[in-house]
């Protein structure tokens, strides 16, 4: 099927591209790994994040609260005090790589932790604290470590959002909702006691049945109670009624415009209280699958629907964040492989998915837009070229692009489908070895990386055209740009090459 794009002079259309603007991550204390930092320095040489969020800020890995109860022979109060040690080497390697914090605060510490709910392997305790004032206390004293070693107006511009998906009972005892709004009118009004320019917010609620209904409670509270919110976050996953097979995941997913709608209607929510009305709706994670044994994170296809939600979620929310931009994961125990369907855009091993190249092709998308569709986004930069990046997850498909372009031109294509950039293919076919070689590691390496071509530009005096080719669940990014001559004479190119 071969489908014709024309631009012309003077073309518009609308984009908001927030794709560089949020990154999520597993619990951060995974962030003192070696291999989590390979990762992460990897990812952000091709994205450039500007904010990354994670779970666990202040549960007992972290060991941020502290606290001492003599023994009984001895006598004597229990006594609390907090350790930064390793919040401090996190967030360090988070500023070196050119990222800030979006912190999320949660989970309990064990010791404040109000019942013995846990969730995941690590055992993260999501129940109210047993004593607000030191919960409170907690979030003050860490607030004003960060104040005290990154500067005031540095931390005031870090977003804080309230807890995570507490409408869900695993992450919220029982999924409470008086109880969650007591957390975040004690919470919020504690953070802007110590720093009252940073922005707080939340629920952080996940889809499904009533979720929306928590967004209308939770702004009818904060506005009944006076309370600041400076911005409101959910999730989305598009994952349907999952089929599970040994420990792994499999689902259809949800059509992209079902997603697009449900967040719409978020973001109508909010705009529906004058008080609230135009604050930032900031989609705090998103993805296919909401499990971390979904097969589909690995693949090309999983590429493509990404592609399709970048192109759109700029016109529902004021930004949005991946989860997660690695494997280096372990809500669900310690991955086994190279490959086992985490959420991550790169691959233990620092192995790029073809998910990877999805987001450094939109993250590099600079400009001003004249071309969107269902399959495509173009913009013209400042050079005087352009720059798209074209998707496609039907069967093999061919596009014609007509730019308007004076001057000589150069058509630099970047390919990502399943023949040219698909590691998960080449891993099948080497037997999928659990544990990788040094020799198979480099071999997956190359085969996750695009295929880079050239193609011939058919020039008038005006306009340029290219054709490609899209084969199924393939990505591509194509850029076509100023090329005036610069001849060396005596050097021939034709003389050993032919076009």
């Amino acid at each position: 099927m071969e489908k014709r794009i024309i631009v012309r002079p003077g073309d518009r259309a609308e984009f908001r591209n927030l794709t560089d603007y949020c990154v999520g991550t597993g619990r951060l204390d995974l962030a003192l790994h070696k291999e989590y930092q390979d990762q992460l320095r990897a990812v952000q040489e091709e994205c450039h994040f500007r904010f990354i969020r994670g779970h666990g800020l202040f549960s007992d890995q972290m060991g941020i609260y502290q606290e001492f109860t003599p023994p009984a022979f001895i006598g004597g109060e229990s006594r609390q005090w907090y350790c930064f040690t390793y919040l401090d080497r996190v967030m360090d390697a988070y500023l070196e790589n050119g990222l800030r914090p979006f912190l999320e605060l949660g989970f309990m510490p064990e010791k404040l932790a109000g019942s013995e709910q846990t969730l995941f392997y690590w055992k993260a305790h999501t129940v109210p604290p047993k004593e607000m004032e030191k919960w409170t206390a907690l979030v003050q004293a860490t607030l004003r470590h960060l104040m005290e070693r990154y500067g005031r107006e540095e931390v005031e511009g870090w977003p804080c959002e309230i807890w995570n998906e507490p409408n869900l009972p695993g992450f919220w005892e029982n999924a409470d909702k008086p109880g969650y709004l007591a957390l975040y009118r004690a919470t919020a009004t504690a953070v802007k006691e110590v720093l009252p320019r940073m922005r707080v917010g939340g629920p952080a609620i996940c889809g499904g049945a009533g979720s929306q209904d928590w967004i209308r409670d939770f702004l009818a509270f904060c506005r009944t109670e006076g309370l600041p919110v400076d911005f409101v976050t959910r999730h989305a996953y598009m994952g349907q009624t999952p089929e599970h097979k040994g420990r792994y995941l499999y689902h259809r997913m949800n059509d992209t415009q079902v997603l697009i709608d449900e967040m719409q209607e978020s973001r109508d929510i909010i705009d529906s209280f004058p008080e609230y009305r135009g604050i930032p709706l900031y989609i705090t994670e998103f993805n296919t699958s909401y499990n971390p044994f979904c097969p589909i994170h690995d693949t090309n296809l999983n590429a493509a629907v990404c592609a399709s939600l970048l192109a759109r979620l700029g016109d529902v929310a004021d930004g949005y964040s991946y989860w997660t931009f690695g494997d280096v994961f372990e809500e669900q125990g310690i991955p086994t492989r190279p490959f086992h369907g985490g959420f991550g855009m790169m691959a233990n091993g620092l192995i790029p998915k073809p998910t990877l190249w999805t987001f450094a092709f939109f993250a590099n998308l600079r400009g001003e837009c004249v071309y969107r569709d269902e399959g495509a986004v173009i913009v013209r930069r400042q050079d005087g070229g352009y720059e798209a990046v074209l998707w496609n997850r039907e069967e093999e498909a061919e596009r014609e692009i007509t730019l308007p372009f004076s001057g000589d031109a150069a058509a630099i294509l970047e390919t990502v489908d399943e023949e040219t950039c698909n590691p998960l293919r080449c891993w099948h076919r080497m037997g999928e070895p659990a544990h990788l070689t040094a020799e198979q590691t480099r071999i997956l390496r190359a085969a996750g990386q695009p295929l880079l071509t050239s193609l011939p530009a058919e020039k008038t005096e005006a306009e340029v055209r290219v054709k490609i080719t899209l084969k199924k669940n393939a990505v591509a990014r194509l850029r076509v740009l100023p090329a005036p001559k610069q001849e060396d004479p005596g050097y021939d190119y034709g003389y050993y090459c032919q076009e």
